[in-house]
């Protein structure tokens, strides 16, 4: 099934989420890599991986949104307090800004930046910058941006992972079983 159904996520939903969910993760171990232990030359490697990554996440999300306004997600389960439903909302909207900001927000860096080094998508083609201005103020605005959208973005998964933990462990619903695999739309798990 492509397609959410009223209980469950589709393949197509699930393939997003965990896509961007791996890369979210593999840009945080690569951020914290080449900020600690990589070396000048390393580094370079690394920051354009890391640039190259941001901006598949950027086109993901793009593509997940478009996909979320036509495919409207599952329905909660039926024993969530008001206080969860409005939480999970919230978590789920901020995860929503926080994949588009977080790569705006380094591509904004980048673009800023008063080094004027280019950005190697995949090492297939040079991304243009934004039109910003280049200065050591504007770098450093956008990188404490960055990095604070990061940290932000790093709470939110946090507490997201935990909730469904509690779903799957504590409160035995469908909460997480739904975004592993696809339920039939006939039936209930």
């Amino acid at each position: 099934m492509l397609r959410n159904s009223s209980t469950g996520y589709g393949w197509i939903a699930i393939l997003f989420h965990w896509t961007i969910a791996i890369l979210i993760i593999g840009q945080w171990g690569l951020g914290w890599t080449m900020e600690h232990l990589a070396g000048p030359r390393s580094a370079f490697g690394l920051i354009q991986w890391h640039k190259s990554v941001g901006l598949l996440i950027l086109a993901l999300a793009l593509l997940r949104l478009s996909w979320r306004l036509v495919n409207p997600r599952p329905l909660l389960p039926g024993g969530m307090s008001l206080f969860e439903k409005l939480a999970a909302g919230s978590v789920h909207r901020g995860l929503y800004w926080l994949m588009l900001l977080l790569p705006l927000s380094g591509w904004a860096l980048v673009s800023a930046s008063v080094l004027e080094i280019p950005t190697y998508a995949f090492y297939l083609f040079v991304m243009p910058d934004l039109p910003l201005e280049r200065s050591d103020a504007a770098e450093a605005f956008w990188t404490t941006t960055h990095i604070v959208l990061g940290w932000i973005l790093l709470a939110i998964v946090a507490a997201h992972v935990l909730a469904a933990l509690r779903h799957h462990f504590l409160l035995h619903d469908t909460v997480l079983k739904r975004i592993i695999r696809p339920a039939h739309p006939l039936t209930k798990r």
